[in-house]
């Protein structure tokens, strides 16, 4: 096995390990509020806190690759993540596994753009979108095999292995990274942090998800919306700062690119969204249905038969028939498939269940594979790194905010009084309208000047 491949690799059990550990705690949620008797918003937290740490630790990445090599931080990363999941797996507490998760998720948020970064560097141009195929490949097992597994180990051991399983993966992975990366420490090229920006990013971020969360509930609207526009207003000052300052710790110019911009906007409305239905999916199939953990982590199996298709698609059309149908379609048959999970609740709920992830697998996928494709294809080599950084926090980014608008969304629908058996129906068909938002978006897009590009990459 070559240098590359071995890059690649190691790159590859990162990528997978953080989306295990994304999509394999969803399952175990109802168990975790009852052992700890905690409330749907504190249970979203235990996403959110993953997901938050993830995100805040990306915009770092450059600048830490820089100080100490990409070898380096990509082995630190993964010991931190090992030493958060043994934490999780120890909490006694909903407010110690949160804490936890956080600090997991710290420790998984380098993985990604660091590999990403090493790993690219080594493909020319047109190798990338054999490379991206790999990639939307583990993107599809990973959320296909870890419900599945999850709701096995919720069944016959307790929650906590949910978290621990993914232990001996990254063991793995931290001896091959040890085993086969290069030392590349790059003397020279050091730059001062920019503190300012990621003081104001940070908190920006963080009273955002704040305030979001604290607007789901009734005693805490007036301190939501306050925390919210406070959030709102750190992001305006970090965008000021980091457009005027010369070498700012994110540079926010590559979003400028109509490729890059759309891309990153259908998946904060498609994937994005989904993962806040399937947090949502997860408590009402088990706690108004009555289906057992496993049949609800299993219902990600007809997701990922019907993602594969997506992606067989996206590989052998996308060419020809550009990015534009490939958005629209995507997002019409991911809206079909939530508002399927509003007919639950009478006759044939497994069925109607198995159709509808299915639906879902089939939309969402064939919107993030051809994202994937689109977003780099007008990026030049010198801000590859920038926009792989901005394109791995509006993923992350994108899941939390998902889970934390439905979860707001769910709570403004209950607090009216409508019990959960209808909230939880009324919230899907909401999340399916929101489709119609990207499909306008995606009609700016220039499909033919972007074929044309394609066509003269290949030549």
């Amino acid at each position: 096995m070559n240098y590359r491949a071995r890059v690649t690799l190691v790159y590859l059990l990162g990528f997978f390990i953080d989306l295990v550990n994304m999509f394999i705690a969803n399952v175990a949620y109802p168990d975790i509020a009852r052992r700890f008797d905690a409330t749907v918003s504190e249970v979203a937290w235990i996403s959110n806190s993953y997901i938050l740490g993830l995100t805040l630790v990306i915009p770092l990445s450059s600048w830490l690759a820089k100080r100490i090599g990409a070898k380096r931080l990509f082995i630190f990363s993964l010991l931190i993540f090992i030493a958060g999941t043994c934490g999780v797996g120890a909490s006694s507490s909903i407010s110690q596994l949160i804490a936890w998760r956080w600090i997991q998720g710290v420790g998984g948020g380098l993985l990604i753009p660091v590999g990403q970064t090493m790993t690219y560097a080594l493909y020319q141009s047109h190798e990338r979108a054999r490379l991206s195929s790999v990639v939307m490949l583990i993107a599809l097992l990973a959320p296909a095999l870890s419900p599945t597994v999850g709701g096995f180990l919720v069944d016959s051991l307790s929650w906590r292995w949910v978290f621990l399983a993914s232990l001996p993966l990254a063991v793995f992975t931290l001896i091959l990274a040890g085993l086969w990366l290069k030392t590349d420490v790059q003397e020279g090229k050091r730059e001062r942090l920019d503190l300012l920006g990621l003081i104001s990013g940070c908190t920006a971020l963080t009273l955002i998800l704040l305030g979001l969360t604290y607007l789901g509930e009734p005693r805490h609207l007036f301190h939501g919306a306050l925390i919210l526009t406070a959030g709102i207003f750190c992001l305006a000052g970090y965008i000021w700062h980091a457009l005027k300052k010369n070498n700012p710790l994110l540079n926010l110019r590559p979003v400028r690119d109509p490729l890059l911009h759309i891309s990153m906007v259908i998946y904060q409305f498609v994937p994005g969204v989904f993962t806040g239905v399937s947090m949502l999916s997860m408590l009402y199939l088990q706690n108004q249905l009555d289906l057992r953990a496993s049949v609800v982590g299993a219902m990600m199996l007809p997701w990922s038969l019907a993602s594969f298709a997506a992606i067989a698609i996206t590989g052998k059309k996308f060419n020809i028939w550009g990015p534009r149908p490939l958005f629209i379609t995507g997002c019409l048959v991911n809206a079909c498939g939530i508002g399927l999970l509003a007919l639950t609740g009478h006759s044939m709920d497994v069925i109607i269940c198995v159709l509808a992830f299915t639906l879902m697998g089939f939309g969402s996928s064939l919107c993030s594979s051809a994202t994937q494709s689109s977003a780099f294809i007008q990026i030049a080599d010198s801000e590859l790194a920038d926009a792989s950084a901005l394109w791995n926090i509006n993923r992350q980014l994108s899941f939390c905010l998902g889970i934390t608008l439905l979860n707001l969304l769910f709570n403004l629908i209950a607090n009216t009084g409508l019990p959960p058996e209808q909230a939880y129906p009324l919230c899907f068909i909401l999340a399916a309208c929101s489709a119609v938002i990207p499909v306008l978006y995606s009609y700016r897009l220039n499909n033919q000047r972007v074929i044309s590009l394609i066509n003269q990459e290949q030549k």
